[in-house]
């Protein structure tokens, strides 16, 4: 069940600013990896907010309004495929993190964020794993980023015809790998993403 406890026990220890922080995109093969960070309001909460994998996809848009609309701070960080290449997945994370907190209109004093030890960031907080389950600010964070990704993959999937971006958001499906086998590798594919031994390379 996610609630708000953990936060409302961190506000009576005086803490002030609780920031949520999740990431979405980090398993896929195509695009950025995407953070949301959130400091919800203690007055103005929604219990319908949730991990986003949960959630329909309207629904996620839905609430991803109310947190935009009720929510004390938030914002969006991300780091694209090429980034993510040079640096590797786990510290393109870390950046997008860091940009979407600098991305803040309140900078935090305590940071929740979700399977991760928050030691990179520079603020007090802690690391909850299965965080978007248990924690409101952190499934906030999830919605928001899930959004603003998915939204971003169906933008851009025109200009890739036959890869179907908009179907599955950069996430390896069986037609998703038929279409990199067929037809190689996009400008937004990201090259150490291996399918079994298979190394890609990109087109043109």
């Amino acid at each position: 069940m996610c609630d708000f406890e953990i936060e409302r026990e961190l506000l009576d220890r005086n803490y002030k600013y609780i920031c949520g922080i999740d990431e979405v995109g980090r398993g896929a093969a195509f695009g950025p990896v995407v953070a949301g960070a959130v400091i919800l309001n203690p007055d103005k909460l929604n219990y319908d907010i949730r991990d986003s994998k949960k959630l329909r996809p309207q629904k996620r848009v839905e609430l991803a309004r109310f947190i935009y609309s009720n929510a004390v701070a938030f914002s969006i960080g991300w780091c694209w495929n090429d980034e993510i290449d040079e640096i590797n997945i786990l510290e393109a994370t870390k950046k997008s993190i860091k940009m979407a907190i600098r991305g803040l209109q309140f900078l935090p004093d305590y940071v929740l964020i979700d399977g991760m030890k928050p030691d990179f960031i520079g603020i007090e907080g802690v690391g909850i794993i299965k965080g978007d389950d248990i924690s409101l600010s952190i499934a906030a964070a999830s919605i928001i980023a899930k959004v603003f990704r998915d939204q971003l993959m169906t933008s851009i999937s025109p200009f890739f015809p036959g890869y179907e971006i908009d179907s599955h958001k950069g996430y390896l499906t069986r037609k998703h790998v038929d279409a990199i086998l067929t037809k190689g590798m996009t400008i937004f594919h990201r090259e150490s993403f291996k399918i079994g031994h298979t190394t890609w390379q990109k087109t043109g």
